[in-house]
């Protein structure tokens, strides 16, 4: 098996590195100077502990990967990039290839299977930072986070297993779970402080606002009969491995980092605004999560840093 990894960020690059470290064969998919350092000098690993450097196999595009019929794509980058990688996969993957979407948000599996019929959900509990080319740095060790899985929409088979199975030799907790949507609905719920992060600063705890945002996730769940795990699920499988500070989101997360960055882009529209679509289509009123998302695009496209408003400045705008 190969394990061709789309998007080497932060949870990409680190399942990549462990993979590569252990053995496996690995292929990133980079762009820009992320490829450009990778590719001279190597993929920089940073954990608690030591560092280390991967000569990991990198192409600029996914056109330039040689697919084969032992390939596993693991989709690890942000959701609103998910459409064109799958597009792209599509005109040179083959149809049967896995694919495994270590992503937040619940929207990606459902377009990887417009284009793929063997669809894994990875639910991505791996605290982890990307913040210069080459450079990931992991903030737990020796395990490195949970990556449980399962097939989409729901079950278990040879390939979920396997892919479990190496996870799990990589250095990760890793679970073949039938249900595994029932658990990336509880991670989206605790996803809807990421924007929250993004806008205020990692060090701004917004706890009002949060409990505000997880109360309309909650709300629309219930009104679309959508199950999710409990909070007792939840800190059981985390255990003391990947703790829930308050708030529910981890410092320096995946939006904090897209905006500290300055990518231009967010990926708010499939967390809070999963919420908000979900409120619109079954009648149940979501202004926090509205709030969110639009200022969170907005800063977003203007590259406005982490720390430009406090809660209060947002808790003035919802209606």
């Amino acid at each position: 098996m190969r394990w061709v990894i789309i998007g080497a960020g932060a949870v990409g690059g680190l399942i990549g590195a462990r993979l590569f470290e252990r053995g496996a064969d690995v292929m990133l998919v980079a762009r820009g100077d992320h490829f450009q350092t990778i590719d001279a000098a190597g993929l920089r690993v940073e954990y608690p502990e030591t560092t280390t450097t991967c000569r990991v196999p990198v192409a600029n595009q996914i056109s330039s990967v040689a697919f084969g019929p032992d390939d596993v794509v693991v989709l690890a980058t942000k959701s609103q990039q998910s459409a064109d990688a799958l597009a792209a996969l599509s005109l040179d993957a083959p149809s049967n290839t896995p694919i495994a979407c270590a992503q937040n948000g619940v929207e990606n599996e459902r377009l990887a299977l417009r284009r793929f019929p063997n669809v894994y959900g990875v639910c991505v509990m791996c605290p982890a930072t990307h913040l210069e080319p080459g450079v990931i740095r992991a903030h737990r060790a020796p395990i490195a986070g949970i990556l449980d899985l399962g097939r989409y929409p729901s079950g278990v088979d040879v390939t979920a297993t396997q892919l479990a199975t190496g996870l799990s030799t990589a250095g990760f907790l890793s679970e073949a779970k039938p249900d595994i949507m029932r658990w990336k609905y509880k991670k989206l719920l605790l996803n809807l402080g990421n924007a929250i992060e993004a806008i205020c600063g990692p060090e701004h705890r917004a706890r009002t606002l949060y409990n505000l945002a997880y109360r309309e996730g909650v709300a629309c769940l219930d009104a679309a009969a959508i199950p999710y795990a409990t909070d007792r699920e939840d800190a059981l499988r985390r255990g003391d491995l990947v703790p829930r500070p308050p708030g529910g989101k981890p410092r320096g997360g995946s939006s904090w980092q897209s905006m500290t960055r300055g990518t231009g882009n967010i990926e708010a529209d499939y967390l809070n605004g999963e919420i908000v679509l979900l409120g619109r289509r079954h009648a149940v009123a979501t202004p926090v999560n509205d709030v969110l998302q639009r200022l969170a695009n907005q800063l977003a496209a203007t590259r406005t840093p982490p720390g430009s408003m406090t809660e209060d400045d947002i808790l003035a705008l919802v209606s």
